[in-house]
């Protein structure tokens, strides 16, 4: 039943094995949990409100809406590229499509379109806690700024209806700035400071003026769904809408079908971003018609111009080929190798072909180092497609014209001017290598074709002289012709393209509000993250505390990690009075002194002398006076003469609970002022007396140790059955260690909840280097409330047995057992 000493430890072990705690008890951080479940329950409570105000008052609706588009392949312009592109390379893919996506995220295609739908003026409406965004299609009345006049962003401006057509304008108390922004520059220039404008009440159609802000209220000619009792509106400046709105742009291709391009946006207004879907790609197929139609009229009129300067060049040759037959009669050449003159036809018409398209590609060169990009011509004139070049192309006469608009605002050598060069260069880098890869490849095929040639010419060098010449004529001729037809062909591709034209952009499904349900934010998985955060909070409380607390909680840790036996355990004492044995004789305490008296025995031999019962403890406040006590009383009630010594001469206290005179005690004997006939008081217990502690000395130590003490003791063995000693604690001062020596039981008491871990180190080392011996704890102030004092197999008389009892018939279980005891109960288990 107590655990036996381990005699068998070496010395050098006891530092690893013994006195050594667990950093983290998870069986008392579940309990605490379980015991501190209200403020769980509190907390879920405050959870439920936070997540119900953010879901009702703050959560901002996010809306996506989609709108899907086909593009066609037989384009014909730098804003209109192919799939057929990337011959020269052996790539595909869906160019076309790419180059549709660049440009609808572009700077220059959404400026134009922040610019003309006024999409930097931000329209919301406020209630009493949250702010709602608005499309302007919502709002009753629009807001045209003034945009050569100078205007604060970013600066809410309030119109409250007002009835009759008016509205009150409120600006905010605070907040007015000398920094304003000019729509037409797009930058920001200061004024003088000014006092924040009154509020007014202005019509529809009326300018309202300030240093800071000029405008005017259009009427919504529809007229909204919403009544709204105020309109929140702000202004944004252009680059600042642009960024948002390009973050908001998602571009994607169809799976099975490459050439379907799907667009989403998203946005806080439903209607916003519908409307702006279908703007967008509405203007952009308006601008690629225009661009088409522009790229193909310059191609017709520069390849018109190079038709008759080749026509006069081949009706040159046809008139020297017809004198030649005719004035040296060659137009019936014998024996003429026509097989090696096809080849040689056929290879001088590809490389007319090839220097036909050289020409027309030195042209493009020529207009883009040029930036001359309202002659471009079509690169098809080249005889090639690639959106890559033509993207590169079209950013940068975007970058250019941006470029000039900048000059007129920034210094040279400024940082946006520097930024913007930096660009430029990029995208020229990027469309002149694309030129080169052209140009590499065009060079080697005519490289190939005038090697293929001259073997072909080898095989006529036998004809004489004259029927060279006929033969060399008639080449030029056919390789003239060639690049007529050539020209011709293209041109001819260009008319039917320019009569045909239309844009190659065509719209599946457009976007549109078909009461789409909110993208987001997750207000669900929201929720459940603030309930997540708040149940957190004491289970983080819960956790920094028992990381910090190194107090004794945990029976079984405590007989594992010291190994000294256990002689009992003592319930929690309500009482103010510590005379528990004397005054409730029959409750479960009572009886857990009952069973440490039981248990002193087997701490040392039955030798027939009388027992010195030391007891002693960590520190102060752990109980071993109230043990010392009840354990003395148990012992004089049981016909065993007992005396109780007050030898904690630092501290007295055993004689207020029996009521007893401290004049003289210990103190006065060991000075040798008294006899030891003056010193020991009867108790109300005929075989208990007790001997105080005294007045406190000066030097207790001393007397302590003093030899007279310790024939003191010897005196009361000849007379008493036992002797017990509360003694001063071991953790403040050595005197207990040296009255061990002459005592035959020591008990160490440790209280529940209070003694710190570290204290037991010294004693759990000297015990198991055989320093002190017959050693034994008692747990005391054990809490069985907390419903886990169970199971440890120590029986009723250890402090387990609440209930059991006649003092402890009120006593009530622990919801915990009782779940216990009724789930033991329903398997048949007892």
């Amino acid at each position: 039943m107590i655990p036996e000493k381990d005699t068998t430890v070496e010395k050098t072990e006891v530092k690893e094995k013994f006195g050594s705690f667990a950093l983290f008890d998870i069986e008392h951080f579940i309990r605490r949990i379980l015991k501190n479940w209200y403020w769980f329950a509190f907390m879920l409570l405050l959870g439920y409100g936070a997540s119900y105000i953010y879901g009702k008052y703050y959560a901002q609706n996010v809306y996506s809406s989609n709108l899907s588009l086909s593009v066609s392949s037989n384009t014909a312009s730098y804003f209109t590229p192919s799939q057929s592109i990337n011959f020269i390379w052996g790539q595909n893919g869906n160019q076309d499509g790419i180059f549709l996506k660049k440009m609808l995220v572009s700077r220059s295609h959404n400026e134009f379109l922040v610019n003309e739908l006024d999409l930097f003026i931000n329209y919301a409406t406020k209630g009493l806690v949250k702010s709602t965004y608005l499309d302007k299609d919502d709002s009753p009345v629009f807001l045209q700024i003034d945009k050569k006049h100078l205007q604060q962003v970013n600066y809410p401006i309030t119109l409250i209806p007002k009835g009759l057509n008016t509205y009150e304008v409120v600006l905010p108390e605070e907040g007015q700035s000398t920094n304003l922004y000019s729509y037409e520059i797009e930058g920001y220039q200061s004024i003088n400071s000014f006092s924040r404008p009154k509020n007014k009440i202005i019509k529809v159609g009326e300018w309202y003026n300030a240093p800071n802000l000029r405008f005017r209220l259009l009427p919504n000619p529809v007229v909204p769904k919403l009544t709204l009792d105020n309109v929140i509106v702000s202004l944004g400046t252009v680059n600042q809408t642009v960024n948002d709105i390009v973050s908001t742009i998602n571009i994607e291709f169809d799976k099975e079908i490459g050439t379907i391009m799907i667009i989403s946006k998203k946005g806080y207004n439903l209607n916003g971003t519908v409307n702006f879907l279908n703007k967008s790609v509405s203007e952009l197929q308006k601008k690629r018609v225009i661009d088409k139609n522009t790229v193909d009229k310059n191609t017709q009129d520069y390849l018109q111009g190079n038709l008759s300067a080749i026509r006069k060049k081949l009706d040159s040759s046809a008139s020297v080929l017809n004198y030649l037959k005719t004035s040296e009669k060659l137009y019936d050449i014998k024996d003429r190798d026509e097989k090696s003159l096809t080849k040689i036809k056929d290879l001088e018409a590809k490389k007319a072909d090839l220097e036909s398209k050289l020409s027309s590609l030195n042209q493009i060169k020529r207009n883009l180092e040029t930036q001359n990009f309202d002659n471009m011509i079509s690169t098809n004139a080249a005889g090639f497609e690639d959106g890559l070049f033509t993207a590169s192309v079209t950013e940068l006469k975007a970058l250019y014209l941006k470029r000039r608009e900048m000059a007129s605002i920034y210094k040279p050598n400024s940082e946006p001017m520097k930024e913007i060069d930096r660009l430029i260069s990029d995208a020229r880098f990027t469309s002149n290598g694309s030129l080169r890869n052209y140009f590499t490849k065009f060079y080697e095929e005519i490289n190939k074709i005038n090697k293929d040639v001259s073997e072909a010419n080898s095989d006529l060098l036998d004809y004489p002289e004259k029927q060279r010449r006929y033969l060399d004529a008639e080449r030029g001729y056919n390789m003239i012709e060639a690049t007529y037809n050539s020209l011709l062909t293209r041109q001819n591709d260009t008319q039917m393209r320019m009569a045909t034209n239309q844009s190659d952009v065509t719209v599946i499904d457009p976007a549109k509000n078909v009461g789409q349900s909110p993208i987001g934010p997750n207000v669900k998985a929201a929720k459940m993250g603030i309930y997540g955060a708040f149940l957190c909070l004491p289970l983080l409380f819960i956790l920094v505390g028992e990381l910090l607390d190194n107090k004794i909680r945990n029976i079984k840790e405590l007989l594992s990690a010291t190994r000294i036996p256990l002689l009992g355990v003592i319930g929690n004492n309500s009482n103010e009075n510590m005379l528990t044995v004397l005054d409730q004789p029959k409750s479960s305490i009572s009886e857990a002194f009952r069973g440490v008296r039981a248990n002193v025995r087997f701490l040392s031999n039955e030798n027939g002398k009388s027992k010195v019962i030391l007891v002693t403890s960590s520190i102060g406040g752990e109980g071993k006076t109230y043990v010392s006590i009840n354990l003395a009383s148990v012992l004089g009630l049981s016909d065993k003469r007992t005396i109780l010594l007050g030898m904690d001469l630092r501290k007295p206290k055993i004689f207020g609970d029996f009521q007893i005179d401290n004049k003289f005690g210990i103190s006065n004997y060991l000075t040798g002022e008294v006899e030891i006939d003056q010193i020991i008081n009867k108790t109300n217990i005929p075989n208990l007396d007790v001997a105080t502690s005294g007045p406190i000395p000066p030097n207790p130590s001393e007397l302590l140790m003093n030899q007279r003490n310790i024939k003191f003791i010897e005196e009361l063995r000849e007379i008493y059955d036992f002797i017990i000693i509360d003694s001063p604690p071991v953790g403040l001062v050595a005197d207990s260690y040296e009255l061990m020596k002459y005592s035959d039981a020591n008990i160490y008491v440790v209280r529940h909840e209070y003694t710190e871990k570290y204290m037991l180190k010294m004693i759990t080392e000297k015990y198991h280097n055989n320093e002190i011996e017959h050693l034994g704890l008692v747990y005391n102030d054990y809490n069985t409330k907390q419903g886990y004092g169970y199971g440890y197999g120590y029986g009723y008389g250890y402090g387990y047995g609440y209930g059991y009892f006649d003092e402890d018939k009120n006593y009530k279980e622990p919801l915990l057992i009782r779940v216990r005891n009724r789930v033991q109960a329903l398997l048949g288990k007892k």
